[in-house]
């Protein structure tokens, strides 16, 4: 089992490079292989990111319910994990997941495509004294 405190292991690392260079499908799939042999809060973080990968999927394929649904799905199980955990900075990302489906909810289902490209949520990686 691992812990938020813990450095990240190399397949966290590789999610976080495939979710800042938009492959949302890929991403989903590495965090799936962590995700399944984990509990606790890391489980809930891995889960939480997963989703927040899947809706970004969803949207860019014109799936506007699916994008919505797993934004909020993701928050929830983001919100029960520690401001950092593995050095990735859940707070923001958190707060960059909610900008984007509110802006999302404001544009609606047949303007989806026109969102601003600057609010897509990316993960930040902090050093602890960033914290």
């Amino acid at each position: 089992m691992r812990y938020c405190e813990e450095s990240p292991p190399g397949q966290l690392l590789e999610a976080i490079r495939q979710f800042n260079t938009c492959d949302w499908f890929e991403c989903h799939e590495t965090l799936e292989d962590l995700w399944v042999g984990e509990e606790g809060e890391v489980r809930e973080f891995y889960q939480g990111v997963l989703q927040v990968a899947v809706a970004l999927h969803h949207w860019r394929n014109g799936n506007f319910g699916g994008a919505i649904s797993l934004l909020k799905g993701g928050v929830a199980y983001l919100s029960r994990v520690s401001a950092v955990c593995q050095w990735v900075d859940v707070a923001a990302f958190i707060a960059d997941a909610e900008r984007v489906r509110e802006a999302l909810e404001q544009l609606g289902t047949e303007d989806m495509a026109a969102l601003d490209s600057s609010l897509i949520p990316v993960l930040r990686v902090v050093t602890s004294h960033q914290a």
